[in-house]
């Protein structure tokens, strides 16, 4: 029994509801449009067009659309992604129309005038400027270029002091023309309402919003061989990034991959790596495994931070647990507790409502679906030990894992 309800607008707009016994409302408006979808000139559009959002619109100056919400309370906030963009807020619940009514405006409205982009292109500079001063928040873009290399997706999502330098209003009107397909928007609300109100709003803000039925055409990246790179750094620690292309969004082994990256080096103490690389041998303070999907592909990865003396064996403990999960199947009282772990986990993940119903409505565009928690334990208690040995050897495979060291200059 699905838990949300959902109301599709004439012009494509669809409406997502799920309820909540609360005073707080937390609501997302997401676009099936990010970095990926730029041309080869326009690294950073995208989020250039998310920061200009918050500037003048046909009938707000600058000021009016970020105290709209601010002086009663509510915070506002937006951000892009390789494959969407999201504005999201969360209020107290007697304020949603007031929200509504702002989220048309700024992303139907905005008029992207060109001093205010001169003002967001210097404040973006910074951002690329910040990002770079943080190695490891740099050597995963770094690592991406090198897993995408030639690909839209290995692009920096905030583009690069040259691109954003290029970007006008021409690029920008082009690329939400081109994008900014109203059947793949989302308007998502989490909140304490009866849902016929909420369709209700919604149709009077989102309904006269004019069609848009461009179709765009994602091209999947190709797998690239296995590599290794260092580069030198003026940085006193070593960041490491091991990795490799993994399965989309859709994929049948997708479940097991993320059960698998759990145990591998997910959340909590008791991960694997965290278990052998940092409380064992004490030689690395952050060490953990990500696994993210895209509607096409995927990326796995491992991170971790050391002393320069302490990569190589912190290395080869990496390659030791990966051999392991290759080669030694899960024992049946092993993978029922990791299941129970991991399902716990996201339970416990439902308390950031806000993050949930950002996940709902990216669901909702992806798949057309929206899982409950009952499909979402039903698919991780299906997942089998000998899936994981085909997803280890497959995902773990040596021969196309890439290697990225950003090392201290000496």
């Amino acid at each position: 029994m699905t838990d949300y309800q959902v109301h599709t607008l004439p012009n494509g707009i669809r409406i997502l509801f799920k309820h909540a016994p609360s005073t707080i409302t937390h609501c997302c408006f997401v676009v099936n449009a990010g970095s990926r979808d730029e041309r080869e000139h326009q690294t950073g559009l995208a989020h250039f067009i998310e920061h200009l959002l918050f500037k003048e619109t046909e009938r707000r100056s600058t000021n009016q659309i970020l105290n709209r919400l601010e002086l009663v309370g509510a915070d506002l906030n937006a951000y892009t992604t390789k494959e969407y963009t999201c504005i999201h807020a969360s209020l107290l619940s007697r304020h949603l129309e007031r929200t509504i009514d702002l989220f048309e405006d700024i992303l139907f409205h905005s008029t992207f005038p060109e001093d205010e982009q001169e003002k967001e292109r210097g404040v973006i500079l910074d951002e690329i400027a910040s990002y770079l001063d943080q190695p490891e928040e740099a050597i995963q873009d770094d690592f991406e270029s090198l897993l995408f290399k030639g690909h839209p997706i290995g692009e920096n999502i905030l583009g690069t002091p040259e691109s954003v330098a290029k970007l006008n209003g021409t690029d920008i009107k082009d690329f939400i023309a081109a994008n900014y397909n109203t059947a793949e928007m989302v308007f998502a609300v989490f909140g304490n309402y009866d849902f016929k109100k909420v369709v209700k709003l919604s149709e009077k803000y989102f309904g006269p919003v004019a069609a848009n039925n461009v179709k765009k055409q994602r091209l999947k990246p190709a797998i690239n061989a296995g590599s290794s790179l260092v580069l030198q750094k003026p940085i006193s620690q070593a960041h490491c990034i091991m990795g490799n292309m993994a399965y989309a969004a859709s994929h049948p082994l997708r479940d097991g991959l993320w059960l698998l990256n759990n145990l591998l080096g997910g959340i909590g103490m008791s991960s694997r790596l965290n278990l052998e690389i940092r409380e064992k041998y004490g030689i690395a303070y952050t060490i953990d495994s990500s696994y993210t999907t895209f509607t096409d592909c995927g990326i796995f990865s491992i991170y971790f931070g050391t002393d320069k003396e302490k990569v190589e064996k912190a290395m080869r403990l990496v390659q030791k647990e990966l051999k392991k999960l290759r080669e030694v199947k899960l024992g049946t009282l092993q993978l029922h507790n990791e299941k129970q772990k991991f399902i716990g986990q996201i339970a416990l993940g439902e308390e950031n409502r806000m993050g949930v119903i950002m996940s709902m409505a990216k669901n909702l565009i992806a798949f057309d679906h929206v899982y409950t928690l009952e499909e979402i334990f039903a698919k991780i208690n299906a997942v089998t030990a000998e899936q994981l040995l085909e997803i280890s050897n497959e995902i773990f495979d040596n021969n196309r894992m890439i290697t990225l060291l950003f090392e201290p200059k000496e």
